[in-house]
């Protein structure tokens, strides 16, 4: 089960130490394409989504007013993003509340729930993000809309489950779309269904099961992109 919380605050960072996280973060996290493209959208009024954000996208969100930084990667206190992502929203004055949510799985019960109501409790402006920008930002995206902002689920899916921003859901991320569309198919599309259908009737081992990615998108997203 994973559930939000507030980032705690940073250790102070030599400029050594700095220095390394900015590298781990830039080869290894592949940050050094975020710095060409950080895939960042708007999704409503005082939301918006994108890939994992270094400093400077930090300091950019600030002057656009936004006030939380929802980080769906969770807390992991030796990779270099989330040391400087830490760090710079200290400086900045940004809550960064921490939510690891998967994308290659369904999300158990109680994970949803918390995705549902995070909405209500988080400070507003909000950009959230995954590493990409691509697959857990689409699913918070959709969510959002269709829970709060009052969008059609399949309005909201197409929109923001798109290749636009490098959704694949022919590979093992499409179960996002699969767990979409097996509640749709349940027949009550409101959000009031939704929330039900968690509680009573969602079987996240039974749509894991029935689930099945194309081996080439699987090969393209886990090996040429490099995806969480």
């Amino acid at each position: 089960m994973d559930l939000p919380t507030l980032a705690q605050p940073s250790p102070g960072l030599t400029k050594s130490k700095r220095w390394r996280a900015f590298l781990d973060m830039w080869l290894v996290d592949h940050g050094f394409i975020r710095d060409i493209y950080c895939n960042i959208h708007p999704v409503a009024e005082g939301v918006w989504r994108s890939a994992q954000p270094a400093p400077r996208h930090l300091r950019w969100a600030k002057r656009q007013g936004i006030r939380t930084i929802l980080n769906l990667r969770g807390r992991r206190d030796t990779c270099g993003s989330y040391i400087l992502e830490r760090e710079e929203c200290e400086r900045l004055g940004l809550t960064l509340v921490d939510f690891p949510i998967r994308s290659r799985s369904p999300l158990d019960r109680e994970t949803l729930r918390a995705a549902a109501k995070i909405f209500e409790t988080i400070e507003y402006p909000v950009l959230l993000h995954c590493k990409s920008g691509a697959d857990r930002a689409g699913f918070m995206a959709t969510l959002y809309l269709f829970l709060r902002a009052g969008v059609p689920l399949r309005q909201a899916m197409k929109k923001h489950l798109s290749l636009t921003y490098g959704h694949v859901k022919q590979a093992k991320t499409g179960v996002i779309d699969f767990f979409f569309n097996r509640f749709l198919a349940a027949g009550d599309e409101s959000p009031e269904g939704f929330r039900r259908w968690v509680d009573t009737i969602y079987d996240r081992a039974g749509l894991e099961a029935q689930f099945h990615e194309n081996w080439l998108a699987g090969i393209v997203i886990n090996f040429i992109l490099r995806r969480e």
